[in-house]
């Protein structure tokens, strides 16, 4: 996860021979911002605000957070569902609906080749 943490990692104990472990093993995993200042590479657009927003009418560009979720280690593709049910757990706020986007492209040798994450 990229722009945001969990509060706990859970029982990982199905994925010892992986490495790294997951993230968080939990079904229902509570998921909190990053702090403002956390380090670049675990930012995204609109992350780290301490879980502090804004309300719309007060200032709109700072009402919204953001976060990236890869989902991993999934063996039939086909069969894959979305997570849902995020909640905010706070009265007033909703989560949108997630969404696929396209694996990241990033250069590999100074710009003189790309690839792509997965």
């Amino acid at each position: 996860m990229v722009g945001t943490e969990t509060t706990e990692q859970g029982n990982c104990s199905a994925f010892q021979a992986r490495v790294p472990l997951p993230h968080c093993c939990e079904k229902r995993p509570v998921i909190v911002d990053l702090l403002p200042g956390a380090p670049y590479n675990q930012q995204t657009k609109n992350c780290c605000k301490g879980g502090v927003l804004t309300s719309m009418s007060q200032d709109p560009s700072k009402s919204a957070s953001t976060f990236q979720m890869n989902v991993g280690g999934v063996v039939n593709y086909t069969g894959f569902a979305m997570p849902v049910n995020f909640s905010l757990g706070v009265p007033g706020y909703t989560c949108g609906d997630p969404f696929e986007v396209p694996p990241s492209r990033f250069s590999t040798d100074k710009g003189r080749s790309m690839d792509t994450s997965s």
